[in-house]
């Protein structure tokens, strides 16, 4: 499952897959000068409204979940597995 993390001032939002929308609405209210946006919840309810300007750090991040014991659920596809296992800690001897 896909689920895309928005960061808002340091405040961290999870969203369901498709995104695509959203952004449309972020990027909209941006250029038009600030504006409120609704922001879906992950699971059921009304979500909630953020008001975007111009110079507001936001941060977009993917990340594949998955169930344990689920084949592929740690990010198989993506091509990240492959990095975080030959990752070695340059200061795990100090």
């Amino acid at each position: 499952m896909k689920i895309h993390r928005l960061t808002v001032d340091g405040k961290d939002y999870f969203l369901p897959d498709p995104i695509d929308e959203l952004r449309e609405q972020i990027l909209a209210a941006v250029k038009g000068g600030g504006g409120y946006v609704n922001i879906p919840p992950l699971r059921g309810g009304p979500g909630i409204d953020i008001l975007f300007s111009p110079g507001m750090p936001v941060t977009w991040t993917q990340l594949d979940i998955g169930e344990s014991g689920e084949p592929g659920a740690s990010g198989s596809g993506s091509g990240q597995d492959s990095d975080d296992e030959s990752f070695e800690d340059p200061y795990s001897s100090l």
